[in-house]
């Protein structure tokens, strides 16, 4: 079984890939909802969830863990490796390298939370592939939460976005990279903000393409296509957020409905 989780509803974008990717493999998505959003927190607490998470999934049973989160990748997926150094363990980073490689102005952005954007590892991804175009790093505070809240449509929200996006384009910015996993939600409201101007890069199909590559055996013993969808808090938030963010057929894979994890 493969185990995915995030502070919240934006792992379901890498969950939904990797659904794609393995459509026989049994997949445990876990949503740590009663500390949702990790942006603003500490590296220290979210170091201890993403420590905790990891031992429930491997008690339940996990051969390989998704860490669907920038912002916990960041902060914490070394650890996690060190604490369990026989299970693969996938991060996932925004997508600079992409970004800068194929970048015509020579100019991108990266969306992301307040916590990503001051990480040493977007620094060090920044140094090691993007020394040759101009970044612009920009936090997107509560937009995260935003997305909890399925408030994606909010006018005022949506003025929130164009006010962060334009300048970017303005300045010449032609790749955007969407730094949090929640943000893949909201490709719809910034899809026509961008269209001919720029392009947005999500990580979500590389993120499944490593797993695939991780998990061979898991590949050749899968069968059911089962789906374990659990949350620290609010549990029946998780399943109705499937439809409302075009998931519904991850739904219809699920064998429980979403339930409660004291993790």
């Amino acid at each position: 079984m493969i185990g995915v989780f995030d502070s919240g509803l934006g792992g379901l974008s890498v969950l939904a890939a990797i659904a794609r990717a393995l459509p026989r493999a049994d997949l445990m998505y876990l949503a740590d909802t009663g500390h949702v959003p990790y942006g603003a927190k500490s590296e220290a607490f979210i170091q201890g969830r993403v420590l905790a998470i990891g031992d429930h999934l491997v008690a339940q049973g996990c051969r390989l863990i998704v860490v669907a989160c920038n912002t916990a990748t960041a902060a914490a997926i070394t650890a996690l490796r060190q604490r369990h150094p026989s299970i693969p363990v996938v991060g996932i980073e925004p997508g600079v390298k992409p970004a800068a490689q194929s970048s015509r102005s020579g100019r991108i952005a990266v969306l992301a939370t307040e916590i990503t954007t001051r990480s040493e590892r977007l620094q060090r991804l920044v140094r090691d592939h993007a020394g040759h175009v101009q970044v612009h790093l920009e936090a997107c505070p509560g937009w995260a939460t935003r997305v909890e809240t399925l408030a994606l449509n909010d006018p005022a929200f949506v003025a929130e976005i164009a006010a962060k996006v334009q300048p970017l384009l303005a300045a010449g910015v032609d790749r955007i990279v969407l730094g949090c996993t929640h943000y893949s939600f909201l490709k719809p409201v910034l899809e026509p903000l961008v269209s001919g101007q720029a392009e947005l890069v999500d990580v979500a199909d590389a993120v499944a393409r490593q797993v695939v590559r991780l998990a061979p055996a898991m590949q050749e013993n899968a069968h059911q296509a089962h789906l374990a969808l659990l949350a620290t808090a609010r549990p029946e938030q998780l399943q109705a957020a499937l439809p409302a963010l075009g998931l519904g057929w991850l739904a219809q894979r699920s064998t429980q409905a979403a339930r409660f994890s004291a993790v």
